[in-house]
């Protein structure tokens, strides 16, 4: 892993469609950006903030997400997220993270990521099945 800097950021953004909706998601009955998608349009920031201090074989997962998702956001609008490296300390990588849609602001959060080897990672989480 190379150096991190603080401050790093990145946007991940989406339409909602059908598939996000609460109401398809099973977190609702409500048509609207379900808080599980926004969830991982965060992540998804969150992980592309971090990529560029990646080694090869080397990825990042996701441990902690704090969210508060503040306003609804109706099928066809755009949401975008922002991940902003906050602290780093070994393989632990800290974020601030906000979404807003094409009105308002949507959300906010922490989150928590580690990079781990990939290779491994997997094959921890496989021998799973063998025990």
């Amino acid at each position: 892993m190379k150096e991190i800097i603080i401050g790093t950021s990145a946007e991940s953004t989406t339409m909602v469609s059908a598939d996000k909706l609460a109401s398809a998601v099973g977190s609702g009955e409500a048509a609207v950006f379900a808080t599980p998608a926004l969830a991982a349009l965060m992540e998804n920031a969150a992980m592309k903030a971090l990529s560029a201090f990646l080694e090869e074989g080397e990825t990042s997962v996701g441990t902690e997400l704090r969210l508060s998702h503040t306003a609804a956001t109706p099928l066809g609008m755009t949401v975008t997220a922002r991940a902003e490296i906050t602290a780093a300390e070994g393989r632990k990588v800290e974020f601030r993270l906000t979404a807003r849609d094409e009105k308002e602001p949507v959300g906010e959060g922490v989150h928590t990521r580690f990079v781990v080897n990939l290779e491994r990672f997997v094959a921890k989480c496989t021998a799973k099945n063998e025990q």
